[in-house]
């Protein structure tokens, strides 16, 4: 069976270390380091006690449909209203709507602590936070009204309902139809597909977000308008009345989150308010889409470490063969598996993995804060321009190099890793799926490339830029430093050739760009981790110079950023040849040759 502690410690350190210089927001006053520290223990114990309890049962039971009626596992239901009862779904909601209007940055620690003890359930709040913030910042006020606090309390979920059975990235596409009814409201009529916790027995009431065209639409994604579709229509005192013709086709047999359904949902006329403009949907979705975006990195980030805890456990407790260099353990028939340079190997890279990705999962969340709150508009527009830029890369380099982590998790426990016993093959098939939806990781990179990196003439390139060229000209010339910095600057530098080559490519050839994207964005992501590590060393070197180390934690924090800049961050030489290799090994083989 598989076991989870919340790594308190390493989360205290990048909230109160790596982010120490960041002064408090207007708005987060009453968020001191005490009721910080007070919030993350009780999100632990909620994990830990509640959570990761019911994820292996979950996936062994999955949800299922019962004539028509969406079953969620045993004992998933209470742990919901316990978790709505202490306050969890609201922690990023305004206080006014009946939230806790917690700092993104502490909710995105929450988050990491939630994924990781039980990621299926996890996609019910995160769902709802999503279409919380949609209708916060696009309905009518009327709208925001009636469903912002049961939203923000858990007395309702919500979802958001893109993809048809014709269309997924390709949204203009798109079938549903909306036609006015003549008081203001619109009858929806379609079918929408992989609509995740689209139906269950936690609420009774589920609020559906639903791209749709109005009869008037422009073809493709000009033509999409956002509405807001409850499962059951709300009478005059907000209770829910009579079922608004919103059914279950099917739930989807899927690989993992087997306990989250993933529903098949048809729209037979029922009614629905248009959030935002006309024609205006797919701007509104996407304030719901990227704040998906984000979360779905913190899910690679939170299995990755529960993955970790388990493999290093496992290979402190499992013996066999004996170390090359001689004997570790006298005293049994073999020595522990750790012993094992390749298990190391295994280990450390999902460490230096974690333990950066959290590092940057935090700046993110600190600059989402920022663009928000901060008194300054440069300051907000600056953090706002690297929250654009970083999102791709969260969620892809997260996702991918999250399920990487499983899968290497699962191979330090060997055969062991491959049955249900240990619960590791469950966090591999849980995985799989945030390299998937909301947005395949190769749309994120287009997404980098295409749109990110030509915004604004380049400015939100520069945020990101500029901060790591004058850390490197500060720290390049301290000998102590020397081994982060350098590896850091050279793979800097290729960055920076290959965003050059892809812009000049680009505007000859637009295949030129796009046949690099994935490697493009990986490149990033490993420039953006070496950045943040080097940060990290700088720190824990100053600590451990002042005798402030008597556990070994800073220490270790130095050995595994070494780890990170010699084994991983070398990558970088082959993902920048692989960017420069263009087009031709991808485009030249005609279709009928596959």
């Amino acid at each position: 069976m598989a076991i989870y502690k919340a790594p308190l410690r390493d989360i205290r350190f990048v909230l109160n270390e790596v982010l120490a210089d960041c002064e408090p927001l207007p708005g987060d006053e009453e968020f001191t380091a005490e009721t910080v520290d007070a919030v993350l223990e009780a999100a632990a114990q909620m994990a830990q006690e509640v959570l990761q309890p019911l994820n292996r049962p979950g996936d062994e039971e999955g949800s299922r449909l019962e004539n028509g009626v969406v079953r969620t596992p045993k004992g998933w239901k209470e742990a919901y209203q316990a978790f709505c009862e202490g306050g969890w779904v609201g922690m990023p909601c305004a206080v006014e709507d009946g939230g806790q209007g917690m700092p993104r940055l502490l909710h995105n620690m929450a988050k990491e602590i939630l994924c990781s003890a039980n990621l299926a359930f996890g996609m019910f709040p995160g769902l709802s936070n999503g279409a919380y913030a949609a209708i916060r910042a696009h309905a009518n006020d009327t709208l925001k009204r009636g469903y912002l606090p049961r939203l923000a309390t858990g007395e309702w979920t919500g979802t958001m309902c893109l993809t048809e059975p014709q269309c997924g990235t390709d949204l203009g596409l798109i079938r549903t139809k909306a036609v006015p009814r003549g008081d203001g409201s619109y009858s929806i009529t379609g079918t929408k597909i992989f609509i995740s916790c689209g139906d269950h027995d936690f609420t009774d009431n589920i609020i559906h977000l639903v791209l749709a065209k109005l009869p008037d639409a422009p073809e493709g994604t000009r033509g999409i308008s956002l509405f807001l579709v409850p499962k059951r229509l709300p009478t005059a005192d907000g209770k829910p009345g009579v079922h608004n013709n919103v059914t279950t086709g099917a739930l989807e047999h899927k690989m993992g989150i087997k306990a989250s359904p993933t529903c098949v949902l048809n729209f037979d006329n029922s009614v629905g308010w248009l959030v935002g403009g006309k024609h205006k949907g797919m701007r509104c979705m996407f304030t719901m889409m990227n704040e998906a975006r984000l979360s779905v990195g913190i899910q690679g980030l939170g299995l990755a470490e529960v993955a970790y805890q388990n493999a290093r456990d496992y290979a402190k407790e499992r013996t066999q063969g004996r170390s090359v260099t001689g004997t570790k353990d006298p005293a049994k028939s073999a020595d522990p598996i750790i012993v094992h340079p390749d298990v190391r190997r295994n280990l450390l890279s999902i460490r230096s993995f974690t333990e950066g990705a959290r590092a940057l999962g935090a700046w993110v969340g600190r600059l989402l804060d920022e663009s928000e709150k901060h008194p300054d508009a440069a300051r907000r527009e600056a953090a706002d321009d690297l929250v654009q830029l970083l999102t791709p890369v969260v969620k892809a380099y997260f996702t991918d190099q999250g399920f990487n982590a499983t899968v290497t998790a699962q191979q330090v426990y060997g055969g062991h890793g491959y049955i249900r016993e240990h619960g590791v093959e469950q966090f591999v098939r849980d995985a799989r799926i945030a390299q998937i939806y909301e947005g395949t990781n190769g749309i994120q990179a287009l997404d980098l490339v295409g749109r990110k990196l030509p915004m604004h003439m380049g400015r939100l390139l520069r945020r990101f830029f500029h901060p790591v060229d004058l850390f490197i000209q500060q720290n390049g010339a301290d000998p102590k430093l020397a081994e982060f910095v350098m590896p850091l600057a050279k793979a800097f530098a290729r960055l920076q050739q290959a965003t050059a080559q892809l812009a000049e490519r680009g505007l000859k050839d637009p295949e030129e760009a796009v046949s690099g994207a994935t490697d493009y964005l990986r490149l990033f992501g490993h420039v953006v981790m070496a950045y943040l590590w080097s940060r990290i060393v700088k720190l824990a070197q100053a600590k451990i110079a002042g005798g402030g180390d008597p556990d070994g934690f800073y220490a270790s924090k130095v050995m595994t950023a070494r780890f990170f800049m010699e084994r991983t961050l070398p990558e970088t030489d082959a993902l920048f040849r692989t960017v420069l290799a263009g087009r031709r090994s991808l485009m030249e083989m005609p279709a009928e040759a596959f």
